[in-house]
């Protein structure tokens, strides 16, 4: 009986000998050598030198290991660079894009993480380099610079581009698999307007000058209304709105594509394409605004030349307008904290990485979007060898900045929670979970119940049903 074939990848027995001896007669180089079955079927002899028998046979069999590496089927191979995993993976999400099954501005996100964060770290190492212990340190390390919503980003495209390396046969497990999850601090509750906040809301907004100027007024209206997307509110035509029946027909949302500017594409989902009944105070606000003349083709909330409008500069004006009266002092604070880092020769990542804190915190410091504290702010001048107490400039600013205003309690808002109030309501008023999910355009129920329903008050009528359920009878 014939002796089975070596497997694919695999080697026989080594054998070592003396090749060269000096002038005495005593061995200075040894060779060893072993058969190897490559991936062609083909058994090849590889062979690998040493100055003693130990380590001709060491090298031979790192050799023989990495030519089994190597020989793996497919397009990729442990050899390869994760750069080069990293380009095949871009591809083939760009590919998606193009068919529709993926967001651009998910591709955008995550070429962001790649470039800044992903490249720097794991560029150069080779495929079969990328164990879970050095991919968990990686991603450990970028938690604690970047944050964890980025590391977990991270994580995800890590994640993806190796399992395209073990479908191409470069490895044959995913490394990113055993890596520890991504631990966060629980999400707040969903938060959503009272209907007192919506009217202060409302008078807030149509008093504000630069709010009118940047069409607010009107605008959260009809998110309100609606609950639409604040990229499909912006993304809605003319040509989609029937005054007379008051609906209004959502097929699109506006995106911003880096290298192909503003782009108006379908709803991520079936389910975002809806069509949905406007209540009379929006369907009012429609009206007056189609009074002033229009175009079917036009954009019901136009840019100062009448095309789409940006999302991100919308939140931005609709942050401006909410932000609290103090937010001015917390701008200048922002800046003069901003100069005095730089007269030190510091960069952001460089104070946050002495401090270990997110860099996202400095720059939202150094912009005045959050708010700050004594502690806080004591700690970031010290990496700039500056104590905040002998500072008074400084001090005087940041007490200014501490103050709170009567505009404080809408500096929370953002154009989700118009969302939410909008979903929050209607479940008030006894609307399923499914109706409402529809309304906003959502697939999953799961996702309208935990992210965008406000928790309401116990159940009153469970003690009720309760009473009658398992009422105490009577005991002899």
């Amino acid at each position: 009986m014939s002796r089975p074939p070596l497997p694919i990848g695999t080697w026989g027995q080594i054998s070592t000998w003396v090749t060269k001896t000096d002038d005495k007669g005593k061995p200075i180089t040894y060779k060893s050598q072993a058969k190897f079955r490559d991936h062609d079927g083909h058994v090849r002899l590889v062979s690998a030198y040493g100055k003693n028998k130990t380590t001709a046979e060491r090298a031979l069999l790192k050799k023989l290991q990495d030519r089994a590496k190597t020989n793996q089927t497919g397009e990729l191979t442990a050899m390869h660079k994760i750069s080069h995993l990293i380009d095949l993976w871009e591809k083939r999400f760009e590919g998606l894009v193009a068919d529709g099954k993926r967001s651009p501005t998910s591709l955008d996100t995550y070429r962001r993480v790649i470039k800044n964060y992903i490249r720097p770290a794991l560029g150069e190492i080779r495929i079969g380099e990328a164990n879970t212990p050095r991919l968990d340190t990686v991603i450990s390390q970028i938690k604690c610079t970047a944050g964890a919503p980025t590391a977990k980003t991270c994580r995800a495209v890590i994640s993806g581009a190796m399992k395209l390396a073990v479908r191409y046969g470069a490895i044959s497990v995913n490394p990113v698999r055993e890596v520890d999850a991504i631990e966060t601090q629980a999400k707040n509750p969903p938060r959503s307007l009272t209907a007192e906040e919506v009217i202060l809301l409302r008078q807030h907004l149509a008093a504000d000058e630069r709010a009118v100027q940047a069409d607010l007024p009107d605008l959260v209206t009809f998110m309100l209304g609606t609950g639409v997307r604040i990229g499909e509110s912006l993304a809605a035509l003319w040509s989609e709105v029937d005054l007379d029946a008051g609906t209004v027909e959502i097929t699109s949302t506006i995106v911003r594509v880096k290298g192909e500017g503003l782009l108006r594409k379908r709803t991520k989902s079936r389910a975002g394409q809806r069509l949905l009944h406007l209540p009379e105070w929006a369907a009012a606000v429609l009206r007056a605004r189609n009074a002033a003349g229009i175009r079917l083709d036009d954009p019901i909330f136009t840019d100062t030349i009448g095309g789409f409008r940006d999302p991100t500069n919308v939140r931005r004006s609709l942050r401006t307008a909410l932000s609290p009266v103090g937010s001015t002092a917390r701008r200048d604070l922002g800046l003069s904290l901003r100069a005095l880092r730089r007269q030190a020769h510091l960069t952001r990542k460089q104070v946050a990485e002495t401090l270990n804190w997110p860099q996202t915190r400095i720059e939202l410091i150094e912009t005045g979007r959050i708010k700050v504290d004594h502690q806080q702010i004591a700690a970031l001048v010290t990496t700039y060898s500056i104590r905040l107490e002998n500072h008074h400039p400084l001090l005087a600013q940041l007490h200014d900045a501490t103050q709170p205003a009567d505009s404080d309690k809408l500096a929370w808002i953002r154009s989700h929670a118009l969302r939410k109030a909008t979903a929050t309501a209607l479940d008030e008023a006894g609307h399923t979970a499914r109706q409402i999910a529809d309304q906003l355009g959502q697939a999953k129920v799961s996702i309208t119940q935990d992210i965008y329903l406000a928790r309401r008050a116990a159940n009153p009528a469970a003690a009720e049903a309760l009473q009658r359920a398992f009422e105490e009878p009577d005991l002899p």
